[in-house]
């Protein structure tokens, strides 16, 4: 095949890196397809006050556009987003995104070897590649719970933050303690008249290492760029530290996962007051099961004399407040879900059909699966960004990202040298691929964990290893795992 024509969907880092990478191997006849307005992804979508990253920004940046001038350790949402953007324009990648396309549909032709991309509109692309980048955060979840419709006054998740919603001196109700409810809360808790927290489950909050680099640092970086490489180079292997921790093979992993208590409990008996609350403040699981989140104002926001904390779970919603199932009535004026997103359901918003219309949200009934995150049996030239058990409990997700790019670009890359029209994953390949994945994730701080992650009973969405092993695992190609068609 000459000259593959590639169409990615996503404009955030995944589909923007992989675009980069098959620029990198010769490929140019590539389209970025993104459903909003501009590129970023979540960095785009998540505006709500006090957005962060909790990955130090130099891992939490492209190995190839190393960023001299970051305000913060962790930076800001608007900072990621400007960066996104400029090493984006940079590296040329901007002039191959078409935005305003939400796609909707992929069809396998097997006549023509080729994928049909159809979009919300009735927009139609022709690809020989088609590479799904969408992530597992880009679609907000906001639960299904009896009179939701009803509630009098403004309700938003917080990627879909309502800027132009007055919050001082109202009651405002907030569902959800995790990644992102730890980030706005503290935002906003002293400009709202009261609230309410509804917690399900506490996260493990420690104190977050945050420092602001000073000019002198911006100097120094720019000047002795091997400085900022040594600097990323030292954050990615403290977080391969923590990550070889939950593992449990390490003679390191108890002593690392109780000096991550031990800094835990400290920091919550500092920072909370009254008895009441820090009990519960307190996680029911094992250190690990969940993302370890960061934060210095978490603990601080929920211990104000106006904010509640409440660990009954919500069950339904009326016009003035939420009702617990204590049978509590809690008013409100203003609700704010801090929800999450519907991670374990991968590519819910397009409907995937390959060889003989087999669809993909059928293959996956069980919960979904992919060799090496990638690729499907039975979906040739199909390649996944982000896909199944590539996610991180720690370190930075943009390691995994650039090793899935560099893959495959490099499979794209042979079949525009080859005669093969396609490259498809073995099934046997396919198959113990996810048999490895699932028995992995029964060992280690998994296996005390109440599936935290999982779908329908299998773990879905995790990576059990070290990030290294993934990066060496995907730095070149095994062609004994892909039959050409």
């Amino acid at each position: 095949m000459t000259a593959p024509r590639v169409v990615v969907i996503g404009a955030g880092f995944g589909g923007l890196g992989v675009a980069r990478a098959l620029l990198q191997q010769g490929i140019d006849d590539i389209t970025v397809l993104e459903r909003a307005e501009d590129v970023g992804g979540v960095w785009r979508d998540n505006t709500y006050p006090g957005a962060a990253c909790d990955v130090p920004s130099p891992l939490y940046s492209w190995s190839w556009s190393l960023n001299p001038t970051w305000s913060h350790r962790y930076s800001p949402q608007p900072e990621i987003l400007d960066y996104i953007k400029g090493a984006a324009s940079g590296a040329g990648l901007l002039d191959l995104v078409r935005t305003g396309q939400d796609v909707r549909s992929l069809a396998y032709d097997d006549a023509t070897s080729t994928w049909r991309v159809t979009t919300a509109d009735g927009t139609t692309y022709d690809a020989d590649v088609v590479v799904p980048a969408v992530g597992q955060l880009s679609d907000p979840v906001v639960p299904a719970l009896p009179g939701i419709e009803t509630f009098a006054g403004p309700t938003f998740h917080s990627a879909q933050w309502r800027h132009d919603v007055p919050l001082e001196g109202v009651r405002v109700g907030v569902v959800g303690t995790g990644a992102s409810a730890i980030q706005f809360v503290p935002a906003i808790v002293d400009r709202v008249g009261a609230m309410t927290v509804f917690q399900r489950s506490a996260p493990y909050v420690v104190p977050k290492p945050d420092t602001a680099y000073r000019p002198f640092h911006h100097t120094l970086f720019e000047r002795y760029p091997a400085v900022m490489r040594g600097e990323r180079g030292a954050t990615f292997h403290v977080t391969e530290l923590l990550t070889r921790a939950q593992e449990g093979e390490s003679v390191l992993s108890a002593p690392v996962l109780n000096a991550l208590r031990l800094a835990w409990r400290a920091h919550l008996r500092r920072q909370v007051r009254d008895a009441g609350l820090r009990a519960r403040l307190v996680p029911d699981y094992p250190i690990g099961c969940k993302r370890i989140l960061f934060s210095n104002e978490w603990y601080p926001a929920v211990d104000r004399d106006h904010v509640s904390v409440v660990t009954h779970a919500v069950t339904g919603v009326e016009p003035t407040g939420v009702r617990t199932d204590d049978g509590t009535f809690h008013e409100a004026d203003v609700l704010i879900w801090g929800t999450g997103f519907a991670a374990t359901d991968f590519l819910r918003t397009i409907e995937v059909t390959g060889r003989r219309g087999e669809r993909l949200h059928d293959v996956w009934a069980d919960g979904a699966s992919a060799y090496l995150g990638i690729g499907v049996a039975g979906f040739p030239n199909l390649f996944c960004v982000y896909g199944p058990n590539t996610n991180l409990g720690g370190s930075s997700i943009i390691v995994m990202l650039e090793a899935q790019a560099g893959w495959i670009a490099q499979v794209v890359r042979r079949l525009a040298d080859s005669d093969a029209r396609t490259f498809e994953v073995r099934s046997a390949a396919y198959d113990a691929y996810d048999r490895e994945m699932q028995g992995r994730l029964s060992g280690g701080v998994w296996a005390q964990c109440d599936n935290w992650y999982t779908d329908g009973g299998k773990i879905t969405t995790n990576w059990p290893g070290m990030v290294a092993e993934y990066r060496d695992r995907l730095a070149q190609v095994d062609w004994r795992d892909l039959v050409a068609g």
